[in-house]
């Protein structure tokens, strides 16, 4: 199935939740052990929590890089363990080459058999870097996210900067646009070309929704970032679909104690039913 067809579906039947597994090891919960083995037992235990609300989960490989080829044996056995259980898994990896490397890239993560969904792509090369990675998701129905408008606070150091009468990520979304176009499911209006675009600037992320009407939105930023419930609605087309909101510290380490499952779960469903209530 088309990565937006899939992705959309994902969000009806459960919802626009996207869970951050971002595995601290230093964070890790009471009764887990801070090595590679605890890590994976960290996000099998979160998946199992959240599989039943979540509409995805994005492992940041950053996290499981830190413990070299153990974590990175982790990373691909927690990508494995989401699919098996329904969701569909976003790779936080910012990826981004030009030539050969870039194939090396997208052929690494987004290959017909890989448990990946999608992966997370800087466009600062230009798209040299980024239409290898298109061509896969074509070829094998995956899907990027473009960095466009990110959430931290030095992002306008860049990303705001003036480009004639627009700003830079204004620009960069009209690329998108323009490439996420050639692309669209059969089922929806959107493309398996999507843009990461933070809750914490509201009012770039509204206009920003009208440049790249047929773009998919992962939204980062809501809840201990400070982006809210009516930030992120922005985010979305009328329907309610198009975007899923991440989410990562505020529930996979909604508690520290022995309840951490539990608490996560809450937390899961707690923001669901909050994203939820503004389309209703």
């Amino acid at each position: 199935m088309h990565f937006a067809d899939a992705l959309t579906q994902a969000t009806k039947t459960k919802s626009a939740i996207c869970v951050g597994l971002d595995p601290n090891v230093s964070k890790l919960p009471e009764g887990i052990t801070q090595d590679a083995e605890g890590m994976l037992l960290f996000c099998k235990g979160i998946i199992d929590s959240v599989k039943d609300v979540a509409g995805c989960v994005k492992p940041q490989m950053a996290y499981f890089e830190q413990l070299g080829w153990e974590g990175m044996k982790v990373f691909w056995e927690t990508c494995s363990y989401a699919k098996e259980n329904g969701l569909m898994v976003i790779a936080d990896g910012k990826r981004n080459d030009i030539g050969s490397t870039c194939e090396a890239y997208a052929d690494a993560y987004l290959h017909e058999l890989s448990p990946i969904d999608a992966l997370t792509v800087s466009p600062y090369l230009g798209s040299d870097g980024i239409k290898p990675f298109i061509e896969r998701c074509e070829k094998n129905d995956k899907g990027i996210f473009i960095l466009v408008k990110t959430s931290n606070p030095s992002s306008g150091e860049l990303q705001d900067l003036p480009v004639g009468d627009e700003a830079v990520h204004e620009h960069l979304a009209q690329l998108v646009e323009g490439m996420a176009a050639q692309c669209i499911g059969p089922e929806t209006n959107l493309s398996c070309v999507g843009a990461v675009v933070g809750a914490t600037y509201p009012e770039e992320l509204k206009y920003l929704r009208t440049l790249m009407p047929h773009v998919p939105f992962l939204i980062p930023g809501y809840g201990a970032q400070g982006g809210s419930a009516e930030d992120i609605a922005h985010g979305f087309i009328a329907d309610g679909t198009g975007a899923v909101v991440n989410s990562s510290r505020g529930i996979i380490f909604a508690s520290s104690g022995k309840d951490w499952k539990e608490a996560a779960e809450i937390a899961a469903v707690d923001m669901a039913t909050t994203i939820g209530a503004l389309f209703q």
